[in-house]
């Protein structure tokens, strides 16, 4: 295939060569990462310099609408995946896309609470998000790459993170959590202490600089807008301790980790302001995600009692989306009657 970036030789002597498009970055060929970023890029752009050029209220409809469109992105993806790098690999990413954003939805719970703590109009919720998601790239891939190193060098810590799932899964059954206090958060109380912050927001701003009337001196000022945002940067790192280690015990593959990953989370701005609305309608979606995570982590072990090289991916893949479906099926057939709050 490098054949198709020959060295380009230019009338003045010089010459371009895309060889280096072709070596190796973290398993994979740098033209696929290079692809693979440059695409988010320009769904990014797209979504902030087009769809939400100015700062507005998105809706339910447009809301379903935009993660339909983000969640065939991920599909079409993961169609390019299978045709190039083959069925194990097709397979692999689309059961950590859809294992991803099954755990994003429980973000929404955690986001829809800081929203209102911080009293978010809608009008800039979507400002906040989109500067959450660029934080999630970069966060991601740190996690991600020290995921990935920790499995190549050390293939026991693979098994260290199936018992964690198995733990977590349980200990999400067996207790149930209180909705925090976010008031009470340490993170919150800290920027409080140690920063100068204003009790209002300053419509789409994170930093406000402001004149003190007696001394007339000047000082930055953080907003609630910009707390909200270290918040909800700081949830996602606590959810991915739960999902990184979740699409390793799937695939130990960077690439498909990284890009299943992304594009399940690219699309939960848009599905945030359909799911906020019917919050109350997933009752049920949470032990879903809990045995989800046991057999994730489960069949880590199974592999090896059974002695196989690794799990059936089409039976890893059928088993996720049964679990999954039955939650949702569950919960919307149980709180059809229920009116939201």
């Amino acid at each position: 295939m490098s054949d198709l970036f020959p060295t380009i030789r230019a009338d003045r002597g010089f010459s371009l060569d895309f060889s280096f498009l072709f070596l190796e970055w973290v398993g994979k060929p740098l033209w696929m990462w290079a692809s693979f970023l440059a695409l988010v890029i320009a769904i990014l752009s797209f979504d902030l310099g087009i769809l939400h050029k100015q700062n507005r209220e998105i809706g339910v409809r447009e809301s379903v609408k935009l993660s339909g469109l983000y969640i065939a992105l991920g599909i079409a993806f993961g169609c390019w995946v299978w045709w190039y790098l083959g069925s194990d690999a097709g397979l692999a990413y689309m059961t950590g896309f859809v294992v991803e954003k099954t755990l994003a939805l429980d973000n929404v719970f955690v986001i829809a609470l800081i929203f209102s703590f911080f009293a978010v109009p809608r009008l800039y919720q979507h400002r906040v998000l989109f500067w959450g998601i660029l934080g999630v790239l970069v966060l991601r891939a740190i996690m991600i790459g020290v995921g990935a190193t920790l499995v190549a060098e050390f293939a026991w810590v693979l098994y260290i993170f199936a018992a964690f799932l198995i733990v977590t899964g349980i200990k999400m059954l067996a207790i149930k959590e209180a909705e925090p206090d976010i008031s009470r958060n340490t993170l919150v109380r800290f920027m409080r202490n140690r920063f100068n912050v204003t009790h209002e927001h300053h419509g789409e701003r994170f930093f406000v600089r402001k004149t003190n009337p007696v001394t007339g001196a000047a000082n930055w000022f953080i907003t609630p807008l910009f707390m909200a945002l270290v918040m909800i940067e700081v949830a996602d790192v606590i959810f991915a301790v739960d999902s990184v280690p979740a699409i390793f015990a799937i695939t130990t593959d960077p690439f498909i980790v990284y890009t299943s990953n992304i594009f399940a989370i690219l699309g939960l701005r848009a599905l945030y302001f359909a799911l906020a609305a019917m919050i109350h309608r997933f009752q049920y979606l949470k032990p879903a995600l809990a045995l989800v995570l046991i057999f994730i982590g489960s069949k880590i072990f199974a592999a090896d009692l059974l002695e196989l090289e690794k799990f059936p991916a089409v039976l890893s893949l059928g088993i996720t989306f049964a679990i999954i479906a039955a939650g949702v099926i569950w919960s919307l057939l149980k709180t059809r009657d229920r009116q939201s709050a």
